[in-house]
């Protein structure tokens, strides 16, 4: 063999081990990354609840009053949510439906009932960690359009995400973007902007869609085809949750896409009647995961059995969790509810 092709030879026998060298580091390196990779993983705990008035019709009877029980508290509105503040304060979000208004301005508009609560109110929500509320109902302008306007400013300044209509609202929440989206569906007009509120969160980066929507018919404890129609559309339209209010009485649960829907909570403390026949109420409990940012399938779903008051015979506006007996009652009148959904079971607390 001549020099020449002797020194090619060699050459071709180093460039190959350098190559074999060279690809077995970037699969150790590779494999090294594998074993060191963590996935990041965040959760989000959200607590939703019905009907919240903090005022009394002024045409209402004064005795045993939401006004007169709030006077007697000196300041001190912790008083409310004594019961369920601990529940509230476990979780990464509370929201309420804040049907009634927070204002000294306005004129009371022609209706049968209209609520006007008085500013400092406010206090029972910061006090009690709720961090949101929908606003989108039949209510939250019960005083004229200023009325509204004031409700959204004491929210604000409380640091309280509100939202109603287009009118959205963006919360980070552990890391992770979540879109809150309020609709009165009892206007057909406010209705209708349901696929442009969940598409402006969408747009803005919400990994998790939570939709409240006023609907329903009062005193109903059976969903309506409008509903669900609806339901299903907000979440063909990108909500993970759907929570319904305004019937002040349970509705049942469903499961759509994988997606949950409650259709009515029912009413939570609510200053619109001192002794409302039905005082039954449900705390909706769901633990959101996502891995890398990516929400996982899961179904951390829990129901939280109440009333919304801590006394049968009157309201005495301090929701409480139901025990014994009474819990047995509302978790069965929950599954009889949601068993025309094909829901069977139900896991609660």
């Amino acid at each position: 063999m001549s020099i020449r092709k002797l020194v090619f030879f060699a050459a071709i026998v180093l460039f190959t081990a350098a190559a074999g060298l060279w690809i077995y580091g970037r699969a150790a390196e590779h494999k090294r990354a594998e074993a060191e990779y963590t996935p990041s993983v965040s959760t989000v705990s959200i607590t939703a609840v019905g009907d919240c008035t903090f005022a009394t019709d002024v045409n209402a009877p004064s005795d045993g009053s939401f006004a007169e029980y709030a006077a007697a508290q000196n300041g001190d509105y912790s008083y409310f949510f004594k019961n369920v503040a601990p529940i509230f304060n476990e979780d990464d979000l509370t929201i309420v439906n804040f049907e009634g208004t927070l204002s000294n301005r306005g004129s009371r508009q022609d209706k049968t009932f209209a609520f006007r609560g008085k500013p400092e109110y406010v206090q029972i929500l910061t006090s009690s960690s709720v961090e949101a509320a929908n606003l989108a109902n039949n209510h939250s302008a019960d005083y004229g359009d200023e009325s509204l306007t004031d409700t959204i400013k004491y929210l604000n300044e409380a640091g309280i995400s509100n939202f109603i209509g287009t009118n959205t609202a963006m919360r980070d929440v552990n890391g992770i973007s979540v879109g809150l989206v309020g609709i009165d569906a009892l206007n057909e007009e406010e209705a209708q902007k349901l696929d442009k509120a969940i598409g402006t969160v969408k747009n803005l980066g919400a990994q998790l869609v939570i939709v409240s929507i006023h609907w329903g018919i009062e005193k109903e404890n059976e969903a309506n085809n409008e509903q669900r129609a609806l339901a299903h559309k907000a979440i063909d339209a990108g909500a993970d949750l759907v929570i319904g209010t305004h019937p002040h009485v349970l509705q049942g649960i469903e499961k759509y896409n994988g997606k949950y829907i409650a259709y009515s909570l029912g009413n939570f403390c609510f200053g619109g009647n001192n002794n409302p026949a039905d005082k039954d109420t449900i705390i909706y409990r769901q633990v959101f995961t996502f891995v890398d940012g990516v929400m996982q399938e899961d179904d951390n779903m829990v129901l939280i059995p109440a009333t919304i008051s801590g006394h049968d015979e009157y309201n005495d506006y301090q929701p409480s969790i139901a025990e014994g007996d009474r819990k047995t009652q509302i978790q069965n009148r929950m599954l009889q509810y949601s068993a025309p959904f094909g829901i069977m079971s139900l896991n609660f607390r």
